[in-house]
């Protein structure tokens, strides 16, 4: 179904410097909702490629979205007897890119050369993902999705105009929350961070972080017993997605999965599904307005902070203790081959 990928021309205007795109290619990102995708193409960027997304009795396309005819997005057109149909002349594509009919001419002879440029694509956590160069590295774990003991809970994406690399860290920070999240779940009054450790995976890096700082909203924190020990764990999956385990009172598990999708260089698409073990009969309304109300809270921080890239020259920013998870974090994208003074 996929065609063979071969090594990429940037997409037009492309906001990352060559190395970093080439980089940042081969893994797998979410690019929209399973649920979005039904009777009608839709449209996506990722690393400034623009993507139509169909599906068909077959499965979800992912393409160029673009009509080689005559540069129309195909997601402007429509599904017609499991082919995507092209707005301005009607040309036809199969589910693997190939042009089927011109109905212009329909009896023309079509060129093989006249194919979509078609990405992998796999469906997971109630998202689509694709790759741009190949999708080598693995999907990102996140199992309790699947566990019929947790609850599958999956909120609107996230638009941000900042880099993807910090909107992650701010995700894995942890010396934020007194700060930045006093109104939701913060203590100004507990804004120590304990020693913790960062160890290295095989997909990126881990951190397990105990404190007495509370998951609970703010009008339920008095649910926590008193002085209980909040265990975090959080997982980095390179370069952009982390899952955040935290556990809770009477051994509930809250999972979130943080999957930052870099539409541009600064412009980022934050998809975020979420299990819980608890609470399975309560309504969720509450559930995806804490999500968003905490979203809020970051999104007003990440898309002020300059220099817009994150740094991954460790001497460009003074560090604490604390930011032992941003200090690997930093020199894992490095790693990978990112530059070395910014990356999206």
């Amino acid at each position: 179904m996929v065609n063979t990928v071969q090594k990429a021309t940037y997409p037009r205007g492309c906001t990352f410097a060559p190395s970093d795109w080439d980089a940042l290619a081969p893994f797998w990102y979410p690019i929209a909702f399973s649920r979005e995708v039904n009777e009608q193409p839709i449209a996506a960027t990722l690393l400034d490629q623009r993507l139509v997304i169909w599906r068909t009795s077959t499965g979800v396309s992912v393409a160029n979205d673009l009509c080689l005819h005559r540069g129309v997005p195909l997601s402007m057109g429509h599904l017609s007897d499991d082919q995507l149909v092209c707005k301005y002349h009607g040309f036809h594509y199969t589910a693997d890119g190939r042009c089927a009919l011109i109905p212009a001419d329909p009896a023309a002879s079509i060129s093989a050369k006249l194919c979509l440029k078609t990405y992998p694509v796999k469906e997971a956590y109630g998202l689509i993902w694709t790759s741009l160069a190949g999708g080598e590295p693995p999907l990102p774990e996140f199992h309790e999705w699947n566990d019929p003991h947790y609850q599958q809970i999956l909120p609107s994406a996230v638009d941000l105009d900042a880099a993807s690399g910090r909107q992650m860290e701010g995700f894995l920070d942890v010396a934020h929350f007194a700060w930045v999240h006093a109104e939701s779940f913060g203590d100004r009054n507990n804004p120590l961070v304990p020693r913790y450790e960062v160890e290295q995976t095989a997909t990126g890096i881990c951190a397990k972080y105990l404190s007495t700082v509370s998951n609970f909203p703010k009008g339920l924190q008095d649910l926590a017993p008193p002085d209980f020990q909040w265990l975090r764990v959080f997982e980095v999956f390179f370069p952009f997605t982390a899952r955040l385990r935290v556990h809770f009172p009477n051994d509930g598990r809250l999972c979130i999965l943080n999957a930052a999708s870099p539409v541009s260089a600064r412009k980022t698409r934050v998809f975020c599904p979420i299990c819980r073990n608890f609470d399975q009969d309560m309504p969720l309304e509450p559930v995806y307005e804490f999500n968003y109300q905490i979203f809020a809270e970051d999104k007003e921080v990440v898309e002020a902070q300059y220099p817009e890239d994150l740094p991954l020259d460790l001497c460009a920013e003074f560090h604490i203790g604390a930011d032992q998870t941003s200090i690997a974090y930093r020199r894992g994208l490095a790693n990978l081959g990112l530059g070395r003074s910014y990356t999206s």
